[in-house]
């Protein structure tokens, strides 16, 4: 096997993949949320399953999956309202862990696997996914090694990304003193992991 991607296309692929990787989507604004409840060290199962998932993602894409997305329509309404769902599901999570009154039992950050599984249903990870392996990949070549340096790559740049967001989230709960005021903050980030639920249908 080998390589078709050319090497001047390494670059827009490279800046490509940080674009998606570090604007504001449904994956950072949970690290971004997680960081500020949980800390980094119990967001890294999510950062982790997002930089897994993605790629598997990728990979499953360029090696034929998106045909099944092209052919029924409705598997992208599917995908939108079951998307709108986790992260409704994550963003309550996310609140009501800091509540007042909130059990102990409610102390749960992101999972791994609830992160990795969520790409699947991210209609904004299979757009860019759908976007990536047309422009990237050359059919006439060698099709699997071009989708796994593809894979690799947004692997590379979703990880330092999510941290980014992650460690941003931990610093803004850290400037904030007052614990009614951090909650507040808190609740925001929640708030926007449930707005970002409009990404998914815009």
């Amino acid at each position: 096997m080998s390589i078709q991607i050319l090497p001047d296309q390494l670059l827009p692929l490279l800046l490509f993949s940080i674009v998606a990787s570090v604007t504001p989507g449904p994956n950072n604004l949970i690290s971004a949320a997680s960081g500020a409840r949980f800390g980094f060290w119990r967001t890294l199962p999510q950062m982790a399953g997002v930089a897994a998932g993605f790629p598997l993602l990728v990979i499953a894409i360029g090696l034929g999956l998106g045909r099944l997305f092209v052919a029924v329509p409705a598997l992208h309404l599917v995908l939108k309202l079951a998307g709108a769902a986790y992260l409704l599901y994550l963003a309550y999570g996310l609140l009501r862990a800091d509540a007042p009154d909130a059990p102990a039992a409610s102390e749960s950050a992101p999972s791994f696997l609830g992160s990795a599984a969520f790409q699947w249903v991210n209609p904004k990870a299979w757009t860019i996914a759908l976007s990536v392996i047309p422009a990237f990949v050359r059919p006439e070549g060698d099709v699997l090694p071009q989708v796994l340096l593809v894979a690799l790559v947004f692997l590379l740049t979703a990880v330092p990304s999510l941290m980014v967001w992650a460690l941003f989230g931990v610093a803004l709960s850290r400037l904030l003193s007052e614990e009614k005021l951090r909650r507040r903050v808190n609740g925001l980030l929640a708030a926007s992991v449930a707005a970002s639920v409009i990404l998914l249908f815009f």
